[in-house]
């Protein structure tokens, strides 16, 4: 008797692959285009997003499915962020990048916060809107620096360092606005409280971690069937992920320990190229599902309705840059603080977290939502470019 397949419910089968299909082919191309172009790979994916979504050809639907699999992406994306992260490497890089990624999580987020409250919006939107604007693209402002031949420059561990310790932070914060959303209100208390047991749970399963993960791998590299190393690295990201999530955290955060705990292990680089292939697959359908939920027409200048949220993107992307260049100013003597404040500006994948975390717990509406991405591809767009001047610049000044 053949096994009848139906799609999940809401859903057809057919609908259902063609939209899989849509997403994972629309964000190779979007995202190979992007490359040859020289931009980040993420803005071709969020790109093909708005043109296969709801609001432009309709082949990728809103639907709950399509939401889990673009969770399951953000989630291993976290995870190999932990892993890729060395944290002995990001502590020998000193005081200066931890002023740096204070100086540029505080100011973007202070300025974006007051900008939103004095352009007339309320409750929990400005503290959303703040906490978008505290994000750094590690991945974006590393391969401009390579491309420049400058990853070994005094500067370049500065930027990512700082980095490095605004994705901890980031994802602390993320996971206060994830909590605050679900509420539905701002309570000083339990946001602190929250934000405590965020740090703590980051802290406390990475010391643990370490104490457990080098006996669990080995205990694994004698396992006879493909993929152990594989499932063992993706199930305890989602069991931490889980357990941070029932501590009163968020499951970003346990799958960034996961991460972290594991690239303490000899078998590191082994579990990073393994699990690659898997973040290839699930973290552009993310990336996809963004772009798929802007509603371009809310940002057309051509409808006078649209004047406000036009006016909220516009001063956003200036207190996005000046907040990261301002940052700059505290990396100390004998640094070019011009090209570490530059290279802190794009927000790339980091800010998009942010952007789908407001939308998904109801805090940002359809007009605001599409403003922030459009502060997310502004700023990872022209980083790339104002990098390569700011360098240039520096080096022009030293040789006068």
């Amino acid at each position: 008797m053949p096994i009848a397949l139906v799609g999940p419910p809401g859903l057809s089968l057919a609908s259902f692959l063609v939209a899989l299909a849509a997403i994972l082919i629309g964000a190779r191309v979007g995202g190979e285009i992007a490359t040859r172009l020289g931009q980040p790979a993420v803005l071709g994916e969020i790109v093909a997003g708005l043109l296969l979504g709801p609001h432009a050809l309709g082949l990728v639907p809103e639907h709950d499915v399509i939401r889990l699999l673009a969770e399951i992406g953000v989630l291993l994306l976290l995870f190999e962020i932990g892993l890729s992260t060395d944290l002995p490497a990001m502590l020998r890089v000193g005081s200066a990048a931890l002023r740096v990624a204070v100086v540029g999580v505080a100011l973007p987020f202070l300025g974006g916060y007051l900008f939103a409250l004095a352009l007339g919006t309320r409750d929990l939107v400005p503290v959303v809107l703040g906490a978008t604007l505290t994000a750094t693209s590690v991945a974006i402002t590393a391969r401009v620096l390579s491309d420049l031949g400058q990853l070994d420059s005094q500067e370049a561990r500065i930027i990512l360092g700082a980095a490095v310790i605004d994705d901890v932070i980031g994802v602390v914060i993320l996971a206060l606005v994830e909590r605050m959303g679900d509420a539905g209100r701002l309570d000083v208390g339990p946001a602190i409280g929250a934000l405590i047991i965020g740090i703590g749970f980051l802290v406390v399963a990475v010391a643990l971690g370490r104490l457990v993960a080098p006996a669990l791998v080995r205990w694994v590299g004698g396992a006879r069937t493909r993929g152990a190393l594989l499932t063992l690295a993706v199930a305890l990201a989602l069991l931490l992920g889980l357990l941070a999530a029932r501590t009163g955290s968020a499951a970003l955060i346990g799958a960034m320990a996961a991460g972290l705990l594991l690239a303490g292990t000899p078998r590191r680089d082994d579990i990073e190229r393994e699990v690659r292939p898997l973040v290839d697959f699930f973290a552009p359908i993310f990336f996809v599902t963004v772009g798929a939920a802007v509603n371009l027409e809310l940002l057309s200048p051509l409808k006078a309705e649209n004047a406000h949220t036009l006016a909220l993107g516009a001063g956003l992307v200036l207190l996005a840059i000046a907040g990261k260049l301002a940052s700059g100013l505290v990396a100390g003597r004998g640094v070019r603080g011009l090209v570490v404040g530059t290279g802190m500006i794009p927000r790339g994948e980091v800010g998009l977290l942010f952007a789908g975390v407001g939308r998904t717990t109801g805090v940002l509406d359809d007009a605001l939502f599409g403003a922030v991405v459009a502060v997310v591809l502004v700023t990872t767009l022209i980083a790339p470019p104002l990098l390569s001047w700011a360098y240039r610049r520096s080096v022009g000044s030293r040789v006068a």
